[in-house]
C-alpha cells in the first residue's frame, strides 16, 4: 500500500468510533425506554437527553468537532503528497487518543481523565496541523 494512501487507515478507524458510538446510543435510548425512565418523545427535543444516554449523546457530539480538524487535515495531506512516517504516527495517536476519550466518556465519565485525553488529541491534531504547514513551505 502507497504510504499516501495509508492516510486513510486512522480515518477509517475515527469513522468506525463514530458509527460505534452512533450504536451505542441507540441501545442506550432504546434501553432506557422498554425500562420506562425515558418516552421515544423525550428524544423529539434534542436539548432533553434521558439521563441513560445522556453521556453517549455528548461524546457523539464530540466526534464532530476536533476529529473534522483531523479529516480535513488527513485529506489535505494526502492532496499535496505530504504523508509520512510521522504524520502517519501521530495521525493513529490521534485516533488512539479519541477512543480512549469516548470509552472515558460512555463509561466512568471521569472529567480529570477525559480532559487529559482531550488536550493529548489536540496537540496530536495541532501536530498534524503544524506539519502540514511546514511541508506546504517547503521546509
Amino acid at each position: 500500500m502507497p504510504i499516501s494512501t495509508a492516510i486513510f487507515w486512522p480515518v477509517i478507524a475515527q469513522v468506525a468510533l463514530i458509527h460505534a458510538i452512533y450504536f451505542l446510543m441507540l441501545r442506550r435510548r432504546y434501553s432506557a425506554v422498554r425500562a420506562g425512565t425515558a418516552k421515544a418523545s423525550d428524544f423529539w427535543v434534542p436539548a432533553i437527553e434521558p439521563e441513560p444516554s445522556a453521556t453517549v449523546a455528548r461524546s457523539l457530539i464530540n466526534q464532530f468537532e476536533l476529529p473534522v480538524l483531523f479529516f480535513l487535515v488527513c485529506v489535505l495531506l494526502h492532496l499535496t503528497a505530504g504523508v509520512n512516517y510521522v504524520v502517519l504516527a501521530i495521525a493513529w495517536l490521534f485516533v488512539l487518543s479519541r477512543y480512549s476519550h469516548a470509552y472515558v466518556h460512555v463509561t466512568s465519565n471521569r472529567l480529570r481523565i477525559r480532559q487529559r485525553l482531550f488536550v493529548v488529541g489536540f496537540v496530536l491534531n495541532f501536530s498534524l496541523w503544524l506539519l502540514f504547514a511546514i511541508h506546504l513551505a517547503g521546509l
